[in-house]
């Protein structure tokens, strides 16, 4: 029946497309029954409306690069890839906008947007590498949403299908707009359970005309949260403030040779500014003396835009240094608000010695997001054990500290069980009634966010 969909060609069925389609970057799924490629709107439809009718599950899969399972099946199904929609239909320069297809990479955008002199801020780690549908499905972040925001700020408006195969806009290209029910912000973050994206219209700012970067060595992280508080007490407000502890650094160093710190350190930030240059000479300044002014070992700007970049570069690889331990990466996004940040790094110390675990946390001290990374031994049951206690202990520490069990990851398969430490039964029950009434069968990403 999906051949008179598609093509042939554009669907899978082979061992090999079956298993690498079952995973994305949390390492675990389970095999979709059939992979199929759409290329247009109509034929994503018409998908969804055969799968609905037959009320076969169907799960959206973009990049792939998401850390909760939300692109993965958990009950077979029809696994629909948006890989054919990698086209940038329009970047308007007059009004400040871009109007992409799904699965154009994040960094593809951002360049083709810089050469115009204009500038698209979310930038996750994985910005080389993930898809923008999955961005907005996930209402992605990164180190500059604490000036910025997250991706939710710059989606104005998006094409989608329901489940049920309508076709459905959402938003328009003007920056305000309160007609109805804001469906398109419902949609972002909404992890696929509750239409297929199909395109997407972006807001825009102008680029900054210059920028610069700095790395801080600090003795423990305690003075690296200090010297944030210290910068923001100054009404510094950087592009970005990333905090990396004092296991990852080792990691960059024992994996990828970058050596940012000396063995040491026990803590690093780094900070950007951007603006006009003389803002961004004097925000740097102040950068300089809020972490002078409570101690750190080293403060090191950026010579040159390679420098820059290398900073950057070596931030952006701590996942795949951790990965590269050879031990299961048990990620976690926790987020907290930012003066909670050292409690947090308490509550990581109590985790790793209660449950005798090696724990490396990094992430953006700017919004008090911190990825928690328990490494375990994959072939040890009991350090696995362990660290699935560790982890509800961690998400019910964290909801007590004001926060949130997920900052920028979404919530998938993999941390549905925990999603009642955070939201009430009346508001499980009130998005599940959300849920049912887009997707009446059920059939769009079972199995995620609910329990």
């Amino acid at each position: 029946m999906l051949t008179s969909i598609v093509d042939a060609d554009h669907i899978r069925a082979d061992p090999t497309s079956l298993e690498r389609y079952g995973v994305d970057a949390l390492g675990e799924g389970r095999p979709p029954d059939l992979v199929v490629l759409p290329g247009n709107t109509q034929e994503v439809a018409a998908i969804a409306r055969l799968c609905h009718e037959q009320r076969v599950p169907l799960v959206v899969r973009g990049g792939g690069t998401g850390y909760t399972g939300g692109a993965v099946p958990t009950r077979g199904g029809v696994v629909l890839s948006m890989e054919r929609f990698t086209r940038i239909l329009e970047i308007d320069r007059t009004n400040l906008l871009a109007v992409v297809e799904p699965n154009v990479i994040t960094a593809d955008l951002q360049r083709a947007v810089e050469r115009v002199g204009l500038f698209y801020p979310p930038d996750p780690a994985s910005l080389e590498s993930s898809a923008l549908g999955g961005n907005v499905a996930e209402c992605a972040g990164g180190p500059r949403a604490f000036k910025y925001g997250t991706t939710r700020r710059y989606v104005l408006g998006l094409e989608a299908v329901l489940p049920t195969g309508e076709i459905v806009e959402t938003g328009s290209k003007a920056v305000k707009n309160v007609v109805g029910y804001d469906l398109t912000q419902l949609l972002v973050g909404s992890e696929g359970t509750l239409a297929i994206i199909t395109r997407i219209t972006l807001r825009l700012i102008p680029k900054p005309p210059a920028r610069a970067a700095l790395l801080a060595i600090f003795v423990d992280v305690q003075a690296a949260v200090d010297a944030v508080t210290a910068l923001i007490e100054r009404r510094v407000v950087p592009a970005a403030i990333e905090l990396i502890d004092a296991e990852s650094l080792r990691a960059v160093r024992d994996q990828l040779g970058e050596e940012l710190a000396p063995p040491t350190a026990g803590a690093m930030l780094l900070v950007e500014s951007d603006g006009t240059q003389a803002g961004v000479d004097e925000e740097i300044e102040l950068v300089k003396q809020a972490c002078r002014g409570v101690g750190a070992m080293r403060v090191t700007l950026a010579a040159d835009e390679a420098e820059r970049e290398r900073f950057w570069n070596a931030r952006r690889l701590i996942s795949l240094a951790l990965r590269a331990t050879g031990l299961l990466k048990i990620n976690h996004d926790v987020v907290v608000p930012r003066g909670r940040i050292p409690e947090l790094f308490g509550v990581i110390d109590e985790l790793r010695e209660q449950y005798r675990l090696k724990i490396a946390a990094f992430g953006h001290a700017g919004d008090g997001n911190i990825h928690v990374n328990l490494m375990v031994d994959r072939e040890n049951a009991d350090e696995r054990a362990r660290a699935r206690e560790a982890e509800r202990v961690l998400f019910e520490r964290v909801v007590a500290l004001e926060g949130s069990i997920s900052g920028e990851h979404g919530i998938g398969f993999a941390k549905a069980p925990y999603i009642g430490i955070e939201l009430s039964p009346q508001e499980i029950a009130l998005m599940k009634r959300v849920k049912a009434a887009f997707d009446p069968n059920g059939i769009l990403n079972p199995g995620k966010i609910f329990p």
